[in-house]
């Protein structure tokens, strides 16, 4: 286990960016793209496997909170929420262990063609997320298929890479299950809690986790976590729309930096 040598200045700074990561990751998800760098920033010979564990143990607190926070004042469907949360927890666990095998050069030119996908199908469907189909109209079929997406793809794809999970898992809820944003990102959070333990218990396995650091930045990861998903409550889905569209941008930008910078 790598040593630990903070001064209060970059100390502080993680603090900070773990709180921020708690909000984006409450609202549309995408916290991982802050924090994971901020921690490869203090601590420049910090291997990505570390920061990927450090992250998930400071990560699962805040998702946690959010999915509570989330089931107390939405109407999360139980039926949905927990068979893809329990089926996230070994695939996401299985992604963490072949994640090594996997290079991110592969990955990164993939997952960038999707957000754009997605930015480009949520600007040009003004209505997509805004308007809720009637529940007799969804089939068992669809879903099947938004667990088995959610619970199986999502979770294997964050054990193994991770940026925009939260998004995706909202696009799945909300395409084939036709839910406002708000509902959707609800219930992208019981998932994430999955997805996260999975990951979480082989990093944790393989000494990847800084246990002191992460639970110091789970608290501030759990405030704003706290914040984000009261404020994603009060303004509603058009306000989830507006933040999904620019943590995608974001994320976008700094996954074309990583890969062709």
């Amino acid at each position: 286990m790598m040593e630990l040598s903070l001064n209060v200045i970059d100390a502080a700074g993680l603090m900070a960016v773990a709180a921020a990561a708690g909000w984006v990751d409450a609202v549309v998800g995408g916290g991982g793209l802050l924090l994971i760098p901020a921690l490869l920033l203090a601590f420049p010979h910090m291997t990505p496997s570390v920061a990927l564990g450090t992250n998930k143990l400071t990560a699962i607190t805040g998702t946690a909170v959010a999915a509570v926070t989330y089931g107390r004042r939405t109407k999360l469907p139980r039926s949905l929420a927990l068979p893809a949360a329990l089926m996230a927890v070994p695939a996401a666990g299985f992604g963490a262990l072949t994640a090594s095998a996997v290079p991110d050069s592969w990955f990164r030119p993939v997952v960038m063609a999707l957000l754009i996908g997605v930015a480009a199908f949520v600007t040009l469907r003004p209505s997509f997320g805004s308007v809720i189909e009637d529940a007799d109209v969804i089939t068992r079929r669809r879903r099947l298929m938004a667990v088995a997406f959610a619970g199986c793809g999502i979770g294997f794809y964050d054990g193994v890479f991770g940026p925009g999970t939260g998004t995706f898992l909202i696009m799945i809820f909300t395409g084939l299950l036709s839910m406002e944003f708000l509902q959707s990102s609800a219930l992208a959070k019981v998932v994430n809690v999955g997805t996260n333990l999975g990951a979480l218990v082989v990093f944790a396995a393989k000494g990847d986790v800084l246990w002191t650091l992460g639970a110091g930045m789970a608290v501030c990861n759990i405030a704003g976590a706290a914040l984000g998903a009261r404020t994603a409550l009060k303004r509603g889905s058009g306000f989830v729309r507006c933040v999904l569209l620019v943590v995608v941008t974001v994320m976008v930008f700094k996954l074309a930096i990583d890969q062709f910078g």
